[in-house]
């Protein structure tokens, strides 16, 4: 151990014992830690070793560590860099995920990190460069790329750095300009939008201006003029030259290599898991990534070399600077790594955990450090997911050849496992007006054909419902908690009554099976809760009890509950309810475990043995975002990955079409990326994504996307839940919904901090982001979008009137008319309008005659002149100064909140409401955000804790079961009543990173504390 210790540097004593951020710079060739006040700050001319430490759900910590490179950087300082993580992984227990990242070409992961982005600084530690503290205001341009992160790099401020494909930002003193290109797509417009808000924020204040330019639209309005007067006039802009930093390896067939003694060899054959050696290093080349694989049994020393490597294997391939180099540890690959073979089979999850933790905890403690924390994984109590409002309307039908048969009321929570049911809850969320709740069961003995029906009317009740509910695929045994709640009691019942399952069992010859009131029946009652309590017939035999666990014995008339000895009160009272469900009015005879009589054993054929162990909860993991890019070609293609993944015997024999189908599954998975540390931002209205949290799978439809994908919403999700069962183990029958922009249900929302303006904002992503960030519309005339002279005005008035009132991101009318001294202002805007109005509805839709285009002139000239007066006039103050900004503290009054139907029907209605001169704008006051954009709008958490102000009280008095309760508080937020130090003290972190989290962790975390 003591060799081991050697390896460990001092700065890594006691880290990754917290989720957070851990980052140090190397100086002078050590590991010297960054302060939190610094995180996000990289200088060109160093090296730094960031450590991102995630406690999953299941308690333990999983680790991440990035080695970053400034470009400016010497080779010894990236060596001493690349050497040093290793070291602090060795600190860790050796299990952390590694990556090279060289500045401008960052992981996503990494990137994730900084939202919404990281700006390189000049100089270094080496160079001796210190910030001045008071630095003249210099103007920049910068090129951002990214949908989910962004890549910002500053280029020369001329104009021959813009061009057609790109988003570029001039950080102005004054004003800051965003330039759309033509060709650049709208999630990067709308993404660029976050960096304009965050440079305003942090060098500005948050009092410029923000103008948006689009490509080759030279309009008269003051914004695009402005900006090209300070290129020194407008001017053609060239296209796009593609440098080295542009170009992007290209994924290639992953090739496997060992590695011994700095060199490399090629491991013939195909790829699988068996290949890889305990005792080894490995180098898998899949082109634009290179991984490194480590055995668990290789040494320290050994490992140090890898990435050496690595490095030279790049060269040697003359791939680009941009190629990744990823090392993982055995136990811990990634789900990038193995996606490369065939099928990953799934052992224990993450074997040497355990071994890992305590080779770290001893060495720790041989160091000195605390073991608070190490020993084991902190324990997590049973969480409650969200479940659906309660109160609602419930529908159950069976199907039944080509229809589906109503389930009588009294019968509803009855389903028969060779049968198929479609269930539809209808009930109210928040102000909304309904939500539906659509889902196809299938019983673990039902015929395809009735499932394919069931799919079908389901989608048909869907479709009638305008596309709204959330719709899903759940499979008997896989019941997720919001479906099992809906039914008190859920009981599974054997056999079937539907045609096409009596006719399955009689052509196969099958005994049928099907529950009878007067026949011998044994029920399992399982769960404590209403999210988790489901009861089954099983096989009356004596073998299926459990001492665990509470049962129902059906014997002609005769009806037992039976008690194992370790079943819990809560199942107790299930039973009798379950009993009372079952057989009504029946006299029930009541068995402890150990009291039974004969009669009861001879109900099952004889007492037998039975077990007494405890099911295992399935594991628990943190949810994964994945965005799928599949082109049109790709939607027809549904092929069984799992087939070809897990039968290589096939492989040998393919034929030309097989080797195509081959390449389009590969595709899709070159088409599906995860995006890291997720928030709502991510789901782009022009997306479908999907959300994997292990025990469901959702696929997110955005309203942008293709019609096509749309009704593909289920095709994409099978063949996402077909890569993962061959490659992460997930069971096929995972519940599965297919979720619109719009309405998500809370057991959806549950994963983000969410903010319902945003799930409601009308508008591309782009559209979007500027009514949240900056409260104003704004058309996007690059877009090649051919609306008509109607389509054009109703836009424009729309922007108008956005501009005339609080949420169009200028001062509120009120503020300007105190600074004004006046109340000309409304009566000027009121005028301006009604003239605009005027002249835009005496304007045909078609392109007027030469005889009647005088008159629409004149009163558009008037429109204009009114406007521009009223402009002037509230742009200065009394004495005749410019106002500034609004402040921060300025606030928009709160909108009234749409569904999504009538969202819908506004949006298509625009044109008519524009023509009446109705203000269109039903996102900007609604979001939160202030007048002036100068924040992003606060979560419900944030915003709670800033209303609890100065109340402060100890942790004792907070907790739930505290001895001395403190009284007149929200007992839902006990967490945010104590002081900052406490806060800090108790859950590891501060309040903003706290409420930064999604609403599920807070929960785990507060529960963990006794502060739920």
């Amino acid at each position: 151990m003591s060799s081991a210790a050697k390896v460990v540097d001092p700065a890594f004593q006691g880290v990754g014992q917290k989720p957070g951020i851990e980052i140090w710079r190397i100086e002078n060739f050590q590991p010297v830690a960054v302060p939190k006040s610094d995180h996000g700050k990289f200088y060109m001319g160093d090296c730094y070793i960031v450590l991102q430490t995630t406690q999953s759900k299941g308690g333990s910590y999983l680790y991440d560590i990035h080695f970053w490179i400034g470009k400016d950087t010497s080779q010894d300082e990236a060596g001493t860099a690349a050497i040093k993580t290793v070291e602090l992984d060795a600190a860790l227990g050796g299990r952390a995920v590694q990556h090279r990242e060289l500045q401008g070409h960052e992981s996503d992961k990494f990137l994730s990190y900084f939202k919404p982005c990281i700006i390189p600084l000049e100089g270094g530690v080496a160079s001796g460069f210190k910030t001045p503290e008071v630095e003249e205001f210099e103007t920049r341009l910068y090129v951002c790329k990214g949908k989910r992160v962004v890549r910002m790099k500053q280029v020369p401020f001329a104009r021959a750095s813009l061009n057609h494909d790109d988003v570029f930002i001039l950080d102005s003193e004054k004003k800051i300009f965003q330039f759309n290109g033509a060709n650049s797509s709208i999630q990067e417009r709308a993404k660029a939008l976050e960096v304009v808000q965050f440079l305003k924020d942090k060098y500005h204040e948050g009092t410029c201006d923000v103008a948006i330019v689009d490509d080759g639209k030279l309009d008269t309005e003051s914004d695009s003029g402005e900006f090209w007067v300070l290129f020194g006039g407008f001017a053609p802009i060239g296209k796009k030259v593609i440098t080295d930093d542009d170009i992007v390896a290209e994924r290639t067939p992953a090739k496997l290599y060992s590695i011994h003694e700095g060199g490399v060899t090629a491991v013939e054959g195909e790829l699988s898991k068996g290949m890889l050696e305990n005792n080894k290093c490995y180098l898998l080349d899949c082109g634009a990534e290179v991984f490194i694989w480590v055995g668990r049994s290789t040494q320290v020393e050994e490992r140090k070399t890898v990435g050496k490597v690595a490095e030279d294997f790049i060269a040697n391939e003359n791939r680009p600077r941009s190629t990744r180099i990823t090392r993982v540890i055995q136990g811990y690959e990634t789900h990038a790594f193995k996606s490369n073979f065939g099928s990953w089979p799934a052992g224990s999850v993450a074997p040497g955990a355990e071994e890992g933790r305590g080779k770290v905890a001893a060495l720790l403690k041989q160091q000195g450090v605390g073991l608070k924390g190490l020993g084991k994984s902190a324990p997590v109590n049973e969480e409650v997911p969200p479940l659906l409002e309660g109160g609602g309307k419930l529908e159950v039908w069976c199907i039944n050849g080509s229809a589906k048969t109503p389930v009588p009321k009294e019968d509803i929570g009855k389903f028969y496992g060779g049968d198929c049911y479609i269930v539809l809850y209808t009930y109210h969320s928040g102000e909304r007006k309904e939500d539906y709740y659509l889902c196809c069961w299938f019983g673990k003995n039902s015929i395809e054909a009735d499932q394919q029906m069931a799919t079908r009317l389901a989608n048909t009740m869907s479709n009638s419902l305008k596309g709204r509910p959330v719709l899903g695929r759940i499979f008997q045994g896989k019941e997720p908690p919001q479906f099992i709640a809906i039914f008190q009691p859920m009981v599974v019942l054997k056999g079937g009554l539907s045609s096409g399952y009596k006719k399955y069992i009689e052509e196969k010859e099958v005994t049928d099976d099907t529950y009878t009131s007067d026949s011998v029946a044994l029920f399992r009652v399982s769960g404590t809760s209403a999210h988790n309590s489901k009861t089954e017939q099983v096989d009356a035999v004596a073998t299926s009890l459990n001492s665990t666990e509470c049962f129902l014995l059906q014997s002609g008339s005769s009806l037992f509950t039976w008690h194992g000895n370790q079943s819990a009160f809560e199942q107790q009272q299930l039973a009798a309810k379950v009993a009372e469900f079952v057989k009504p009015g029946a006299t029930m005879k009541h068995a402890k475990e150990g009291t039974e009589n004969s009669i009861f054993w001879s109900a099952l054929g004889g007492k037998q043995n039975y077990t007494s162990k405890k099911v295992s909860p399935e594991n628990v993991r943190e949810p994964h975002l994945f965005t799928v890019s599949l082109n049109k070609g790709d939607i027809i293609c549904i092929f069984s990955l799992q087939y070809i993944c897990l039968h290589s015997s096939f492989l040998h024999t393919m034929t030309l079409r097989d080797l195509t189908v081959l390449n389009k599954i590969f595709a899709f998975l070159e088409q599906v990326e995860e995006v890291f540390n997720f928030s709502q931002d991510d789901l782009l209205t022009e997306d479908v994504l999907v959300l994997d949290t292990r025990a469901e799978v959702f696929v997110w439809v955005g309203q942008s996307v293709d019609p096509k994908e749309k009704q593909s919403a289920f095709d994409i999700g099978q063949q996402y839940l077909e890569m993962a069962a061959a490659l992460e183990g997930l069971s096929l029958n995972v519940p599965m919904y297919r979720v619109t922009e719009g309405n998500e249900p809370s057991f959806f929302t549950t994963y983000f901090s969410w903010d319902s303006t945003k799930a409601t904002a009308l508008g591309n992503s782009f559209q979007k982001k500027m009514a949240l960030l900056f409260g104003i519309k704004h058309e996007d005339k690059s877009n090649g979008n051919q609306g008509g002279g109607a389509t054009q005005r109703a836009s424009a008035l729309a922007a108008l009137s956005s501009a005339f009132n609080p949420s169009s991101g200028k001062s509120s009318p009120r503020s300007q008319d105190r600074t004004n001294g006046s109340n000309q202002g409304p009566t000027q805007r009121a005028s301006a309008l009604a003239a605009l109005n005027s002249a835009f509805n005496s304007s045909p839709t078609k392109s007027p005659s030469r005889g009647s285009s005088g008159s629409g002139q004149g009163q558009r000239a008037a429109a204009v002149a009114a406007l521009s007066q009223v402009l002037t006039a509230e742009k200065k103050g009394p004495n005749g100064t410019p106002i500034q900004s609004p402040s921060a503290e300025t606030k928009t009054p709160a909108g009234e909140g749409k569904s999504e139907n009538e969202a819908f029907e506004v949006d298509q209605g625009s044109e008519e409401a524009a023509a009446e001169g109705k203000e269109i704008d039903d996102t900007g006051s609604a979001s939160g955000s202030n007048a002036g954009g100068d924040s992003e709008p606060k979560t419900e958490s944030e915003q709670d804790y800033a209303d609890i102000g100065q109340v402060v009280f100890g942790y004792d008095q907070l907790k739930a079961r505290s001895e001395n309760p403190v009284t007149g508080i929200d007992f839902k937020r006990r967490e945010a009543y104590l002081s900052p130090e406490e806060f800090e003290s108790i859950f590891g972190m501060d309040k903003e990173a706290f409420y930064k989290q999604p609403k599920w962790k807070q929960d785990m975390q507060k529960k963990k504390v006794d502060l739920f």
